[in-house]
């Protein structure tokens, strides 16, 4: 995955929380066995902390001067992308959003922009706040992306999928999500229901295949200010490292990974196999009518 190297990078569609405090936080999601819990509930990389059911009301972040990691400083151009995690964590929003504003232009609708927060162990979101261990998520209160990078080094270390293109489909997976909520299909996963065919499962597999027709376009999307491909260059390697994370976080895994048995019944994401197929299916047909994992 490589970016072009003298294009600008759009930090105004980041938000740099990280060394942050979230005063009077009463997240009950955390580290240690609880955040084992919310591995086997299949909370990763989802929809807003709500679903775990996480106090919601608190205060927004409140700066610190530990918060020394501002990707305004270090996130210029295409080359701090291609050097550093949260460049290149900002250019594949740019990216994907330069896309979906593209696409919804093409059919005559108007894309709404979504800022995807950086944090790090903590923060306060519309939907409650929550802590690192939810993993990645989208929020449709605030319409926001919520995002600690220490979650790629749990999907390399713990889950065994690495590649630059792992940490992009995880983005534009949430971005997937964002797309559901301004189309009014993300409130069909809140009915409370799991288990292989459940909703919840489907929204989530329709956010793997709206992540995989953002890869099929990302080279050939041109950014709003250059008129260029931010994202230059995808290769099969690349394609194959997000078909490997989009497995490694597949209900199956997770459960005979930390529960040593597979429970289908309490699926929320979708199978292994489910979830490669659904962001192959984006990837091969570049069509979001194709990703109608409801019919």
């Amino acid at each position: 995955m490589q970016f072009d190297d003298d294009a600008d990078l759009d930090t105004s569609e980041v938000k740099d929380v990280r060394g942050s405090r979230v005063p009077g936080g009463k997240a009950t999601v955390g580290g240690g066995i609880v955040g084992f819990i919310a591995l086997i509930l299949g909370v990763l990389f989802g929809v807003g902390p709500e679903q775990l059911g996480l106090s919601s009301g608190d205060p927004a972040p409140v700066a610190t001067a530990s918060s020394l990691a501002q990707v305004e400083q270090t996130c210029r151009t295409g080359a701090d992308a291609n050097t550093r995690e949260d460049c290149r964590t900002v250019a594949v929003v740019n990216s994907v959003q330069d896309f979906w504003r593209s696409e919804y232009a093409r059919r005559g609708g108007r894309y709404g922009d979504a800022r995807t927060v950086m944090f790090s162990d903590r923060v306060a979101t519309a939907c409650g706040s929550a802590t690192s261990a939810v993993g990645p998520f989208y929020c449709p209160g605030d319409r926001q992306v919520y995002l600690d990078l220490g979650f790629f080094d749990e999907l390399r270390n713990t889950f065994g999928s690495s590649g630059d293109f792992a940490q992009a489909y995880v983005v534009a997976h949430e971005y997937g999500h964002h797309i559901q909520n301004m189309m009014g299909t993300l409130a069909r996963s809140q009915d409370g229901r799991t288990g292989a065919g459940s909703n919840a499962v489907r929204v989530e597999l329709q956010a793997d295949c709206y992540a995989g027709v953002w890869a099929r376009h990302a080279t050939t999307t041109p950014d709003e200010k250059t008129g260029r491909p931010l994202l230059t260059q995808l290769t099969d390697q690349d394609i194959r490292d997000g078909m490997e994370a989009a497995a490694a976080v597949g209900d199956d895994r997770i459960q005979e990974k930390f529960q040593g048995r597979v429970t289908p019944e309490n699926w929320t994401h979708g199978s292994a196999a489910q979830r490669q197929q659904w962001f192959y299916t984006g990837y091969t047909s570049g069509d979001m009518a194709r990703c109608n994992t409801f019919r």
